[in-house]
């Protein structure tokens, strides 16, 4: 496929697939809203949607994007190795790279039956609050369940999915059934959790246009709030306040499901540790337990006691992601779709999937383009937490969120998951298997959206549909 081409806002920018004949500008004049990401925008769909920079970038940080892009996709290694600046591996770990969780640069999905979950990952803590409002992590087996681990390690244990079906109606006799999962963890290597253990299952997402989302004012954020609690209705939004390592500082947070990480460097450094097992200079040690004596002695990467990722490649990997872009939406001059975004708004899901933004300057400069600045972008989220109602609750608090709080996901992209995926599993967990299951877990400050569309016809759910699958 071929590369995008620098767009001008209103004018169709053409990346053509898979057909050799490379990008092209037709110059026909486009609502604003196709350009997700203002001129960062690229025009693309099919298997490499979500993997393109910035159609704005520079040459030189298109090469830096590159960097950035092979120490994402390629797996890290044991050590110690040859390959010194891909080793560390582990000790424990679910995937061996960041794109084995984030493939294509895409969302993840549960595993199948007798399989163990790569892109689904579960967050483990107990009761209490650390510094910073943080979580307190399970005792034995910290604050995430790895179930891989490098040789002469043990892995943590597996994890066993089932599913409950739940049944309904719409209002014009429409059936419908929804999938709700039950975990359990087997074959526990290091004795039992904690009688209080709390668990959090986690999909990764897809991360185009992270770096515009960082972008966004924090007035912008906090203006939501007020916006919203000054208006009728139960949807009351509120943002998680989070330690962020690279600012030293309290921030709103912006990413993960609970809000509950503020920055993309702060999210990869945490991943890289959590998910691969490389340290970094933000977090040196290793997460192993007291009881976890084996993970404790295994051999470590990194040279004469240093970190297994360099800041500099840290920062190459975080300038790749914040400089993913968001696609094009499409088919917006579709009557169907049309239809769709007038009752979008109607059942008052906008009250949350705010629209747009005009992005401020990158907060963190060294890890981010200047590109990102002074755009108008289309991410449909409002970043707050809102509470969701107890069918979606998972029992874990994080930060200021609590057990039935979760963020407004963006939208950008939505549509484009099945090309670049093979799924369209979506919510926390991955336990909606499309848009309007999605809607229909929906409670809480959400659940007279949910009640709108529940009372919609068949013809109105699928211009619903096809509105969100054009974003």
């Amino acid at each position: 496929m071929s590369g995008p081409c620098n767009c001008i806002r209103r004018l169709a920018c053409l990346v053509v697939v898979a057909s050799g004949l490379g990008p092209a500008l037709a110059e026909e004049t486009l609502p604003a809203d196709v350009f997700t990401g203002g001129t960062t925008t690229v025009f693309a769909n099919g298997r490499n949607a979500f993997s393109f920079p910035f159609a704005n970038l520079e040459d030189a940080e298109r090469a830096r994007f590159a960097v950035g892009n092979s120490f994402f996709r390629r797996n890290w290694v044991e050590a110690p190795s040859s390959t010194q600046a891909r080793d560390g591996l582990g000790p424990h770990f679910i995937a061996r790279s960041c794109g084995g969780c984030h493939v294509q640069d895409g969302r993840g999905e549960p595993p199948e039956a007798g399989e163990q979950p790569v892109g689904l990952l579960f967050r483990l803590s107990i009761p209490g609050r650390g510094p910073h409002n943080a979580i307190i992590p399970e005792p034995t087996y910290g604050d995430q369940f790895n179930n891989n681990a490098i040789q002469g390690v043990k892995p943590e244990g597996k994890l066993a999915i089932s599913y409950a079906t739940l049944t309904g109606q719409f209002a014009d006799g429409t059936s419908y059934t929804l999938l709700q999962p039950e975990y359990r963890f087997a074959e526990l290597a290091y004795g039992p959790m904690h009688p209080q253990v709390l668990v959090g299952p986690r999909i990764a997402p897809q991360i185009i246009g992270v770096g515009l989302l960082e972008a966004i004012p924090e007035q912008e954020i906090l203006a939501n709030v007020r916006h919203q609690a000054a208006a009728p209705g139960p949807v009351k939004g509120q943002v998680n306040r989070v330690w962020d390592a690279f600012a030293g500082a309290e921030r709103i947070g912006r990413f993960g499901w609970k809000a509950n990480v503020a920055s993309v460097a702060h999210q990869t450094a945490g991943a890289f540790l959590g998910d691969i097992g490389i340290t970094s200079s933000k977090n040196p040690q290793e997460a192993c337990s007291e009881a976890q004596q084996d993970c404790r002695a295994a051999p470590r990467g990194g040279r004469n006691g240093q970190p297994e990722i360099d800041d500099e490649t840290l920062a190459q990997v975080v300038f790749y992601q914040a400089t993913l872009a968001p696609a094009a939406r499409r088919d917006a001059d579709d009557p169907l779709v049309q239809q769709g975004q007038r009752l979008f708004a109607q059942a008052g899901c906008s009250s949350c999937h705010r629209p747009s933004y005009v992005t401020g300057a990158p907060p963190n400069p060294a890890m981010a383009s200047s590109q990102a600045a002074g755009q108008q972008i289309w991410p449909y989220t409002d970043l707050l937490l809102h509470d969701m109602g107890p069918g979606l609750a998972d029992n874990r608090p994080d930060g200021l969120a609590h057990d039935r709080q979760w963020k407004t996901p963006p939208l950008w992209g939505v549509g484009l998951i099945r090309e670049v995926n093979g799924h369209q599993r979506l919510l926390h967990d991955g336990r909606a298997r499309g848009v309007l299951e999605a809607v229909l877990w929906h409670g809480g400050e959400a659940a007279p959206a949910r009640d709108a569309v529940l009372k919609f016809n068949k013809e109105e759910r699928e211009a619903l549909v096809r509105f969100v699958d054009s974003l």
